[in-house]
């Protein structure tokens, strides 16, 4: 689920820059990804404590996803027409607007959940797991400037795939033409050519006991969903991973496997491997992990 950058918009109504707004119409808009849009769009219930009037813009991939959000009276996808506004402000620019440093970053908890028709639809096409359930997400979009650091080969993984116990389920929306053949001689549940949107893929991630996913839009929309996650991260990842630290302060539920060199995708997977191994034999003694 690729979203390319829009050009910069100018508006006519000023930027918000966090006063109170006493009931003034404001549109908060996204202007990069979609992990950015899930992000950042925890400050939407606080801009609306502010006594906005809140429209909230997001791409249409995620316009179902964000239907019913806290805080938003109208939900609209990016290129339809907008309502009338007073103020506007991108969303990766609400930090600023209410001064967050480290140590104030809004950790709302769990603050999406899937769509409950959605969840009922795709709860039909699951087929029981006998252990863990893990979805499994191992590239991004191909025009990510960083994509090559960030994203692996369908095949790196293979020594956490080979782990008994565990059902694998696919997330990956888009397959690149050299992991289908990778992909195709495994035993992992393929969803991903009937995601539709965001709303699917939460849908499914909330059936699953883990998430484990490289540096992309599905590492938000698990740690937004709530469910346990880990990221594995580049040497050098994106400024919100921070560094030295295997939390985040964004996501509670988010565990951070980090590269100890550039490259180290190999030391990253065995040490996944090794803890899921851990979890799942806890697992299948105990029952699934909640």
């Amino acid at each position: 689920m690729a979203l390319a950058l829009a050009p910069r918009r100018g508006f006519a109504q000023p930027q918000w820059g966090g006063e109170p707004l006493a009931g003034r119409g404001i549109l908060l808009h996204a202007e990069q990804g979609f992990g950015d849009t899930i992000q950042f769009a925890r400050y939407v219930p606080m801009v609306a404590a502010r006594g906005g009037d809140v429209v909230l813009e997001v791409p249409p991939a995620l316009v179902d996803l964000f239907s019913a959000f806290p805080g938003a009276a109208r939900v609209v996808a990016a290129g339809s027409a907008l309502p009338p506004f007073d103020l506007q402000s991108p969303l990766l620019s609400l930090p600023l607007a209410f001064g967050t440093e480290l140590a104030t970053v809004p950790v709302p908890g769990a603050y999406l959940t899937a769509p409950p028709a959605r969840a009922a639809a795709w709860s039909v096409h699951m087929p029981p797991a006998p252990g863990t359930r893990v979805a499994l997400c191992w590239s991004g979009s191909l025009q990510h400037k960083s994509d090559r650091h960030r994203s692996v080969a369908a095949e790196k993984p293979a020594p956490v795939l080979a782990l008994p116990g565990v059902q694998f389920v696919s997330v990956q929306k888009d397959v690149r033409d050299s992991d289908r053949a990778f992909l195709a001689a495994t035993s992992m549940l393929n969803f991903g050519q009937h995601l539709r949107d965001f709303a699917d893929t939460a849908a499914i991630l909330a059936m699953c006991d883990l998430v484990i996913t490289v540096d992309t839009s599905i590492a938000h929309l698990a740690g937004a969903l709530g469910r346990p996650t880990w990221v594995l991260l580049q040497h050098a990842p994106d400024f919100r991973w921070l560094m030295g630290r295997e939390d985040s302060p964004w996501y509670p539920s988010v565990r951070l496997f980090r590269q100890s060199r550039l490259g180290d995708w190999d030391g990253v997977i065995g040490r996944v491997a090794r803890e899921l191994g851990l979890l799942a034999g806890h697992a299948s003694s105990s029952g699934r992990p909640t």
